[in-house]
C-alpha cells in the first residue's frame, strides 16, 4: 500500500547513533557479550536525592499539567543557575523548559529559520542538527573544521562562509563528537563576527559541566548585551546529572524568541513531565558535589582511553577537553582488506569492530567527518579496559 509519506519526512535520515544502539541492543538480546561505546549516556544512576524528589512529587500528586513553559519554581532555579554559573541574567519569562535539550534545539531552529535561510554548522557535528534544519526548510551550510585546529571553527573560516542568506550559527561547546572546548578568547572573536554580521547563534551547552584540565567554560552569550540578544542558550540535565531518560532540558533567550518557542511547544508536547521537572528542580537546588564526582570519574576515564587508543597502530586522537567522547582518526586503516571485510569507509570499520571485537562505536560519517570513529567513554573503567584490548586485537589483524 502506498501511504504517500510527506516529502519533508522522506528527506530526513535516521540517527546513525540510534541505529547502532539498536543493533547493539539486538546483539545483546541474542546473548552476545558486547561493550557499547556508541551512545552518549552516563553509566551512573541518577543521583539518589534527585530520585527521591521525584518520588515525593508522585506522593504529593504533582501529576497534573504544569505551565506550558515549565513550573515557575524550576524556571526561577534555572535563572539563578544561569546567573551564578554563566553570568547571564534571564527572567523566568525568558526561559522555556522542554522535553529534553533536543526539543529546545528543535524549537529554536523552527522559530529562527525560514525557508531558504542558511545555517552554518561546523563539522564534525551532532547528528540531529542538520536534520532539524531540513525540517525547518533551511539549508545546512556545513563547514569542515580541521583536526590540526582541534576541530574548532576559526573566525576567518566563519567569515568566509557567511552569505547574504546566512541566518544562524550552531555552536556545540563542549563539542559532541570531538570533546573540543572553546576558550573565552576564541568565543569572543566568534561573537564579534555574529554581532557585526547580524546573525543569531544557537549555543548547545549540554556538556557544560563536563570540562577537564581546570579549563574555564564560558557561554558565548555572556560577553555583552549585543551577543546575548542574538543567542539562544540550550542546556539540560541529561549529561551533568545522569538524567537521560527523564527527558528534561531548557532554553533561554530574549523574550520575543522565547514567546514563539513557547507557542510552538504548546502545539507539540506542551509541558515537560511534571515529575521530571520536580527532579530537575532538586538537581539544581541541592549540593553539586555529585556533579563534580561524576566529572572527575569521566576525566580519569578520558586520560585512560586517550593514552591507550593512541598506542594502537593505525589509530590516533587529540585529547578531548570536555564531554565524554574520543574522536579517533582511523584514516590509516581505510582501503585495507581482511577476510571479506573491505574498509572503504569508517562505517565499514565500525561494523568490523562490532562483529569482530564486539565493541560498538559510531562512524565519523554520522557527524560529517569521514575517516574517524567516535568512542564514548561514558562507561565503566572495567569495560573500557576490556574494549581497548579487544579493539587492539581486532585492529592489529589489519597490519
Amino acid at each position: 500500500m502506498n501511504y504517500n509519506i510527506s516529502d519533508r519526512i522522506n528527506a530526513l535520515q535516521t540517527s546513525t547513533t540510534m541505529d547502532i544502539a539498536a543493533k547493539s541492543i539486538e546483539m545483546k538480546s541474542n546473548g552476545i557479550d558486547l561493550i557499547d561505546l556508541s551512545v552518549g549516556e552516563p553509566d551512573f544512576p541518577t543521583p539518589e536525592h534527585i530520585k527521591l524528589a521525584a518520588k515525593r512529587a508522585l506522593d504529593n500528586n504533582q501529576t497534573k499539567y504544569t505551565l506550558n513553559v515549565g513550573t515557575l519554581e524550576l524556571r526561577q532555579a534555572i535563572a539563578k543557575k544561569l546567573l551564578y554559573d554563566n553570568n547571564l541574567q534571564y527572567s523566568p519569562g525568558e526561559i522555556v523548559v522542554s522535553t529534553g535539550a533536543k526539543q529546545s534545539l528543535f524549537n529554536a531552529i523552527q522559530v529562527l529559520v525560514n525557508e531558504g535561510d542558511e545555517v552554518i554548522v561546523p563539522t564534525p557535528t551532532y547528528v540531529s542538527y542538520i536534520q532539524m534544519i531540513k525540517l525547518a526548510g533551511g539549508i545546512a551550510g556545513t563547514v569542515p573544521t580541521k583536526e590540526a585546529d582541534q576541530f574548532k571553527l576559526k573566525p576567518e573560516i566563519l567569515l568566509e562562509n557567511i552569505t547574504p542568506k546566512t541566518k544562524l550559527l550552531i555552536l556545540c561547546n563542549p563539542s559532541n563528537p570531538t570533546g573540543t572546548v572553546y576558550s573565552p578568547r576564541e568565543l569572543k572573536d566568534l561573537a564579534q563576527i555574529i554581532v557585526d554580521k547580524k546573525l543569531f547563534v544557537l549555543s548547545d551547552e549540554i556538556y557544560e559541566k563536563l570540562i577537564y584540565d581546570f579549563l574555564e567554560f564560558r557561554s558565548i552569550a555572556s560577553f555583552n548585551d549585543e551577543i546575548k540578544k542574538r543567542t539562544v542558550v540550550v542546556n539540560g540535565f541529561s549529561k551533568s546529572y545522569s538524567m537521560t531518560g527523564w527527558r528534561i532540558g531548557y532554553a533561554a533567550a530574549e523574550e520575543e524568541i522565547m514567546k514563539n518557542m513557547a507557542k510552538l511547544q504548546s502545539h507539540s508536547t506542551s509541558n515537560a513531565s511534571s515529575i521530571s521537572q520536580a527532579a530537575a528542580l532538586e538537581a539544581l537546588s541541592a549540593s553539586q558535589e555529585i556533579v563534580e564526582f561524576m566529572r572527575n570519574k569521566f576525566e580519569i576515564r578520558r586520560d585512560f582511553i586517550f593514552t591507550e587508543i593512541n598506542k594502537i597502530p593505525g589509530l590516533s586522537a587529540i585529547k578531548p577537553e570536555g564531554a565524554f567522547y574520543l574522536f579517533v582518526n582511523v584514516s590509516e586503516l581505510l582501503n585495507k582488506q581482511l577476510n571479506g571485510y573491505n574498509f572503504s569507509t569508517s562505517s565499514d570499520l565500525v561494523i568490523y569492530l562490532l562483529e569482530e571485537a564486539k565493541v560498538s562505536t559510531v562512524p565519523g560519517t554520522a557527524f560529517g567527518a569521514e575517516g574517524f570513529i567516535r568512542i564514548s567513554y561514558a562507561n565503566s573503567m572495567e569495560n573500557l579496559m576490556s574494549a581497548v584490548e579487544k579493539i587492539n586485537q581486532a585492529v592489529s589483524k589489519l597490519f
